[in-house]
């Protein structure tokens, strides 16, 4: 594990020798170590060891680029190239996050962290109680970014009649709007594609059992 800053400094001929020693070990092994190289240069190669991924230094030199990551246990690399098809011999699964309302009812997702969410009230119980006397609303989010499509999950609590509103951005059919199931425990799901960074367009489905 060895990074380097590539200078190699004036001194005795052992010194020396050391240093050189030292700048060829960080070559070989791509900067591999857990932090990154205190000295960094454009181009630049590291290996994080602490997350088993390559990076790569971009050209302004100022941010790590994602290039692989190493499955030390298989021996094999995972590569996702974004403009390019790409085939898949595993499931791709995605993950689900939660997102607390504020004590006035307003939840707020951030579309850069995940793309399906579930709505929760202020206490992180991962459904919607009593914040604001019950009534809730869904917030434009933040980072949308086109074309991102997901899902957003909403569970009623062990009493029910909890209220939905939703931010500007949110469209549906018709302009119908989508009002959630009442029963207590009820679970919707309202799915979504964003289609500019003004319109998310929103099909409800309501009361899973």
């Amino acid at each position: 594990m060895a990074t380097h800053d590539y200078v190699i400094a004036n001194a005795d001929g052992a010194t020396v020798r050391a240093d050189i020693n030292s700048a060829l070990a960080a070559i070989v092994s791509n900067n591999s170590n857990a932090s990154s190289p205190s000295t960094t240069y454009a181009y630049q190669w590291w290996f994080d060891t602490n997350t088993n991924i390559l990076k790569l230094r971009n050209s302004g030199n100022d941010a790590w680029v994602t290039i692989a990551t190493i499955n030390q246990t298989a021996d094999t690399a995972n590569i996702v190239f974004n403009d390019a098809n790409q085939t898949f011999t595993k499931a791709q699964r995605g993950s689900l996050t939660q997102v607390n309302s504020a004590s006035n009812g307003t939840i707020t997702p951030d579309f850069a962290l995940n793309n399906h969410f579930i709505l929760s009230d202020n206490a992180g119980n991962g459904d919607l109680r009593a914040d604001n006397s019950g009534a809730y609303t869904l917030a434009n989010p933040s980072n949308l970014v086109a074309g991102q499509t997901g899902s957003i999950f909403v569970t009623q609590d062990g009493t029910g009649g909890r209220t939905l509103a939703y931010g500007s951005k949110f469209k549906t059919a018709g302009g119908a709007g989508f009002t959630l199931s009442t029963a207590a425990s009820a679970v919707d799901r309202i799915d979504y594609i964003v289609h500019t960074t003004s319109l998310i367009q929103i099909v409800g489905t309501k009361a899973y059992a």
